[in-house]
């Protein structure tokens, strides 16, 4: 069975959303570029709740909220990963990494062309996620080329990878995602796939011909994957952009990597299109919430009437 999903009316005004994640009772958690809060709170109705870290979260790029409603940060400018309690305070109860301190693997200036060697947590973190266990996975990132997984309590029980382009190696690890299963679903971004994994990192599958592949969630039994595509950034990549290469979209897959929808198109200011999309999210109710990074205006003119950073999609079949 494949499925549709469409827009539905939206409106956060945010130029640049890294990731957004929703918790149980609906709140929109909005990571934006720092000033003066990295991380925004929004009722559904798009209406501003309240804004936190400023002074402790750095750099603002993956969040994740577990069924507790406890909150993961990764602090992409600190290297490190952040668990939060509840708010409006949000306490600071865990911090995964060293802060300020990016790991020995050689890199320059977090630049992953440049890394010699896979090394523990972390050198720019890109996204954590729990799994139904309690376990934190951790993609590392920018600066690294790894998985790591922890215990609910912080303890280091796993990492994988090594940079390349052979299978288990990474260019760019960006999204991590977590089944019913334990599998392990992996965003391999400049080698244009997902690969999968169980817990000890352990290779048992590799879904080719998914253009960079940023954000990735797994839920309800389907992966979600959120492609930047190939039209837009020249940092960081592997390739020259030109007009018409790949674009930005959503693909879902079911747990046998079988595609069962995609939505997006190449014109990103026509409603329900995109631009770039870095992460995604799905809420309890089945909300689908793509965050896109901030238009590159050093590429091409920003439009006039370009949809907020921000978007909001749902399944009708």
């Amino acid at each position: 069975m494949n499925y549709v999903f469409e827009p539905i009316s939206f409106e956060i005004p945010l130029p640049c959303v890294p990731d957004a994640a929703v918790d149980s009772s609906g709140r929109i958690f909005a990571m934006t570029d720092g000033r003066p809060n990295p991380i925004v709170v929004f009722d559904q109705q798009g209406r501003k709740l309240y804004g936190w870290g400023e002074g402790i979260i750095r750099g603002c790029h993956g969040i994740f909220i577990d069924p507790q409603d406890y909150v993961y940060v990764v602090d992409s400018g600190d290297h490190t990963v952040k668990k939060f309690g509840s708010g409006p305070r949000h306490p600071l109860l865990l911090t995964l990494g060293n802060p300020g301190v990016p790991s020995d693997t050689g890199a320059i200036k977090g630049n992953f062309k440049t890394i010699k060697r896979g090394a523990g947590p972390f050198y720019v973190p890109s996204k954590a996620t729990v799994s139904a266990k309690g376990e934190i996975f951790v993609s590392d990132g920018y600066g690294n080329s790894r998985v790591h997984r922890f215990s609910p309590t912080g303890e280091l029980l796993a990492s994988w990878g090594e940079p390349g382009g052979e299978s288990g190696e990474f260019r760019i690890v960006h999204g991590v995602g977590v089944d019913e299963h334990d599998r392990v679903y992996v965003a391999d971004r400049e080698n244009n796939r997902v690969q999968i994994f169980d817990v000890n990192g352990a290779l048992l599958d590799i879904w080719e011909d998914i253009k960079r592949p940023d954000g990735l969630c797994v839920a309800d039994g389907l992966v979600y994957v959120a492609e930047l595509g190939h039209i837009f950034y020249v940092d960081n990549v592997l390739y020259e952009p030109y007009e018409n290469m790949p674009w930005s979209r959503v693909r879902v897959f079911d747990l046998t990597g079988k595609e069962r929808a995609a939505f997006g198109g190449p014109d990103p200011t026509v409603p329900g299109n995109l631009w770039a999309a870095h992460s995604i999210n799905v809420d309890r109710e089945g909300g689908v919430y793509v965050g896109e990074a901030g238009w590159p205006e050093n590429e091409r003119a920003k439009p006039a009437d370009l949809h907020p950073a921000l978007s909001k999609f749902k399944r009708i079949s």
